[in-house]
């Protein structure tokens, strides 16, 4: 038995039968799938009790571990085989004649391959190249594996580290790192939110009506209640509910589905993490939000700067610039632009740099010319500041600029990372926004809100003035680590 190399689809059929072959053999002898193993130990704890020996040394100490072959060499009288964990750290077996006798090895040479979870015990030793072993005076299987592992010497393509990410995480250090990471900057979350007397809670995921967003929703259906239901595009209406209720600050780390495109920075099914603060604005919101990220940097790298895949450094350290949307992209056209400018002017800046807007209104041209003209210039962690009014209806007007919002768009590595608002809590102002929106929707805007007359009740009830934010999961761990939505998420929607 020897590493396999890549294998024809004919191939692998062969190869699964002869394994189907062997699993019921094991299952005639006693079973290729045990309830469990006698484990005492597990590979890491062994490395780390033992790390540091010499060449050729018996410790005395026995242990009973498992792990998934990833190498194995069959001698005559000795068999090799290179045993991993889960977190992908490694240690080798050595199966010998004189240690478990001429059944047992036989035995292993027959039935087991490459891929198979094996059960070895015996005593942990170094090997005469100085390498740490399990001296196996005892195997069983653990789990039989009927289809081969990929080439472990070769790189998996995109596509099958995205479509088959457990193979993905058997064979590759990075996609396990991702994991792990992740994991990482969400406990820091969690742990910044708490420090700052947080409570989370979960809102629901199926509502009779899509709202909290600009963005079209899938559609589903519920027998039991014989109604259409939509997936949540955002849980903001909920959690407001929970701030007019007393909950004054709050947070959620939930799914969101939106019906729309898909590319390296969007995901139809993400991870969103929003959060609401009674007595806050924007600008305190904004003050949480770098904390937030600035932590979860640390927690993962260690400091403020992290190191991209690509070995790319970068840094979220020190209080990161906030700019006016209205004010820098006035400075990149070279002439003023206010909420005043006349939407023939914008038209006509549009068409200049040949960006088309569908139903087009003030707001959408502004945000489409700035995106144009300054947010690609934007490197470094970025508030950008005070938007149009009608582009964010459930956004509180601005204390002192007409025709703007109090709301923030974070651009971290040249995207948008999060966005924060001081909250609008006027109910008769809100009615009047989703009357707008409304007729936006029968205008043909799928992307427009309804008129929810459940949030407006409760709002009725006075929500006290509030900031509130909301920031993409999977694009933090992109910021961190420099790679796509589809690696920092273990398992993205694929056609």
């Amino acid at each position: 038995m020897s590493d396999e190399t890549e294998l024809s689809a004919d191939e692998i059929v062969e190869q699964k039968a002869v394994r189907l072959a062997k699993r019921d053999r094991l299952n005639a002898e006693g079973a290729a799938y045990p309830v469990t193993v006698p484990v005492t130990t597990t590979i890491g704890a062994v490395r780390a009790e033992h790390d540091g020996l010499d060449v050729d040394v018996s410790t005395g100490v026995e242990v009973g571990i498992a792990g998934r072959i990833v190498h194995s060499r069959n001698t005559g009288k000795l068999c090799f085989a290179a045993l991993q964990s889960g977190d992908g750290q490694r240690i080798q077996a050595m199966l010998s004649l004189d240690k478990v006798g001429e059944v047992s090895l036989e035995r292993w040479k027959d039935l087991v391959d490459l891929g198979d979870h094996v059960f070895v015990h015996g005593e942990v030793i170094t090997s005469k190249r100085g390498e740490l072993s399990i001296l196996v005076d005892e195997w069983q299987m653990a789990a039989k594996a009927l289809l081969p592992l990929p080439n472990l010497h070769s790189e998996l393509s995109e596509e099958t580290r995205v479509r088959q990410r457990y193979l993905d995480l058997i064979v590759r250090d990075q996609a396990r790192a991702n994991v792990v990471t992740r994991s990482t900057a969400m406990t820091s979350l969690r742990d910044t939110f708490r420090a700052h007397n947080f409570l989370e809670v979960e809102t629901p995921m199926l509502q009779t009506l899509h709202g909290g967003a600009a963005a079209r929703p899938f559609v589903t259906h519920s027998n039991a209640f014989d109604m259409d239901l939509f997936l949540r595009i955002a849980p903001e209406l909920f959690l407001k509910r929970a701030v007019v209720g007393g909950i004054d600050r709050v947070f959620e780390i939930n799914r969101n589905f939106r019906n729309e495109g898909a590319d390296s920075t969007h995901s139809p099914e993400f991870v969103m993490l929003e959060a609401y603060e009674a007595y806050g604005d924007y600008n305190s919101i904004a003050d949480l939000t770098q904390e937030l990220i600035q932590n979860a940097a640390v927690a993962v790298s260690g400091s403020h700067q992290v190191t991209w895949n690509d070995g790319t450094v970068y840094d979220f350290g020190g209080d990161w610039a906030r700019i006016s949307l209205f004010g820098s992209l006035s400075d990149a056209v070279g002439t003023e632009i206010t909420p005043e400018t006349p939407m023939a002017a914008l038209e006509k800046m549009a068409k200049a740099v040949e960006i088309e807007v569908d139903h087009p209104t003030h707001g959408k041209l502004v945000e489409e010319l700035w995106e144009h003209h300054v947010k690609p210039q934007l490197t470094v962690p970025t508030f950008v500041m005070d938007f149009p009014l009608e582009t964010s209806p459930l956004t509180r007007e601005h204390r002192s600029i007409s025709g703007v919002v109090e709301k923030w768009d974070l651009y971290v590595r040249g995207f948008e990372l999060a966005t924060g608002y001081s909250e609008l809590v006027d109910p008769v102002i809100q009615r009047e926004r989703f009357v707008e929106q409304a007729k936006l929707a029968g205008r043909g805007d799928a992307e427009a809100m309804p008129l929810d007359e459940e949030f407006l009740r409760a709002l009725e009830h006075g929500m006290p003035p509030s900031g509130g934010m909301g920031m993409g999961i999977d694009r933090l761990l992109m910021a961190i680590t420099g790679l796509g939505i589809r690696e920092t998420t273990l398992f993205p929607l694929v056609k």
